[in-house]
């Protein structure tokens, strides 16, 4: 082989090398492009989960603090915030918006009153959301002037 000949060889090795490490960059691309989709859709599926769950564990909540207003048990009180505590480190939140402005978007108008219009007079049940969704809206009693 001839020097020329030599050139050209390592330039097309080169070439091929080249070639091989852009084919390994777009691969190893392509798998933290599917590693992250992957983990993404582990997260909504495991939110998914969450929002079920909690959905389901929301009325028992009502009911704890139904008997809690209903008793002087230390107990039940322990058991209602610690369940609730559960809860908020889980991501849900309370909607208990008294003497603010009227939210439609998080709350429900069940009546009107005679009081400072748009400002939420009292909630006659507490709404929810977990992780930026609105699981349930907060029902109201909204304060309206009256003629």
């Amino acid at each position: 082989m001839d020097d020329k000949e030599l050139k050209n060889k390592v330039n097309e090795l080169e070439a091929k090398i080249v070639e091989v490490e852009n084919n390994w960059k777009r691969a190893l691309a392509d798998y933290k492009n599917l590693e992250r989709r992957v983990n993404e859709e582990k997260d909504a599926v495991m939110d998914f989960a969450n929002l079920v769950l909690i959905s389901q564990l929301i009325p028992v909540v009502d009911n704890l603090e139904l008997l809690q207003q209903h008793s002087n048990d230390t107990g039940i009180k322990m058991i209602v915030k610690e369940f609730k505590q559960i809860l908020k480190n889980n991501g849900l939140e309370e909607i208990n918006p008294i003497n603010e402005v009227f939210n439609p978007d998080n709350m429900e108008a069940v009546e009107t009153k005679e009081g400072e219009p748009n400002k939420v007079l009292s909630v006659e049940q507490k709404g929810y959301i977990l992780k930026n969704k609105l699981i349930r809206p907060a029902r109201v009693i909204v304060g309206q002037k009256l003629e």
